[in-house]
């Protein structure tokens, strides 16, 4: 397992190279960069100076505006912002420059935030892996054990009224159970149990050890409770159908002929085989809450994560920023997937990696 490991973390360099390179060439061509953006900020604080000074009335002002597109700024303007953004070099030579840049983890500043890119990370990676991590968890713990009591009883009321559970909360989208949980529970119009805002209080320094532990917990008890809601549904249907599937099979006949306890073929014999696909999932699970299930929850809970700082900065093309967040979503990505591996193993030790 040792060599197949390390073949899979030396195969982590080409993967996020082809990643970062195929998304750096397709957002170079993309219009409306962030030479554009500040361009446009420029004629618009131009035209506002000039609004100001001359008084104009508001028919004035609509034919001013008209008039600075074909106005413009001084070329050394514009020279000066390409040269300010580092779009004055070819784009071979901005590309090369980057890739040197991310084998050292040197992400640059971001372009409209005077702050660098790896403190961006830090800061907001808290908040993505809380978000991420107690979800995912929480998921685990109760679509694993639902979805075998459902399968072990198939076709029972429990099953029946679980099942309704199950559809509902997938027919509920996160952001709008998000928004119920807030309406009753964080002052919407009933109670006022939980905050709104951040993941810790304001006076987090000042208070003792456990309670920093509770009023962190406190803080992500609704962001938790509302992206499992819209999470736990499929995963506690794909344990049950699993179930289901190595129920039926002839080894379970078998074990049963033989006299084992239902116990002991459930947990012993079919939970080893069922539970691949499950851990199969994982990955896929985290990725999605981690990454792009989170960020209308951050929006809602005003928390500021990893999600929330890509979209944003998608929006203001702060290319620095995109590129250092997209490298770290894909490096984790990738290490995910190979601890997905490493759990397959720990679960049935008949798969042997190296020997494919």
């Amino acid at each position: 397992m040792g060599v197949y490991v390390v073949r899979r973390l030396m195969l982590l360099v080409p993967t996020l190279l082809a990643i970062i390179s195929l998304n750096f060439f397709i957002v170079q061509a993309a219009p409306g960069g962030p030479v554009e953006q500040a361009l446009a900020s420029a004629l618009q604080v131009e035209g506002t100076a000039l609004d100001r000074a001359t008084g104009a009335q508001s028919g004035e002002v609509s034919q001013l505006g008209d008039s600075r597109g074909a106005r413009g700024l001084d070329p050394e303007v514009i020279a000066e912002i390409e040269k300010q953004f580092g779009f004055d070099r070819p784009i071979w030579e901005r590309y090369f420059t980057m890739l040197g840049n991310y084998l050292t983890f040197d992400f640059g500043d971001s372009l409209f935030r005077a702050r660098s890119v790896i403190d961006l990370i830090v800061e907001r990676l808290p908040v993505s892996i809380s978000l991420g991590l107690w979800s995912t968890l929480l998921i685990y713990m109760i679509s694993i054990p639902l979805g075998i009591r459902k399968a072990v009883r198939h076709h029972s009321g429990f099953d029946v009224w679980t099942s309704w559970v199950v559809v509902i909360g997938n027919a509920i989208p996160s952001f709008l159970f998000a928004i119920l949980l807030i309406i009753l529970f964080a002052g919407g119009s009933y109670f006022n149990w939980f905050p709104l805002r951040g993941l810790v209080s304001q006076n987090f320094d000042e208070l003792l050890w456990y309670q920093k532990i509770l009023d962190y917990f406190w803080h992500m008890a609704l962001p938790v409770l509302a992206l499992t809601i819209g999470g736990f549904a499929s995963l506690t249907m794909l344990t049950k159908n699993s179930f289901l599937d190595e129920i039926n099979k002839q080894y379970v006949t078998t074990a049963k002929a033989k006299g084992a306890t239902e116990k002991r073929i459930l947990y012993k014999h079919v939970f080893r085989n069922a539970m691949l696909i499950v851990i199969a999932g994982f990955p896929a699970t985290f990725i999605s809450l981690f990454f792009a299930g989170s960020l209308l929850i951050e929006v809602i809970f005003s928390l500021e994560g990893l999600g929330l700082l890509g979209f944003e900065s998608t929006l203001q093309r702060d290319y620095p920023v995109m590129f250092g967040t997209l490298y770290i979503f894909g490096l984790l990505g990738l290490l995910i997937g190979i601890i997905s591996d490493l759990a397959y193993t720990w679960v049935d030790p008949r798969i042997d990696f190296e020997s494919r």
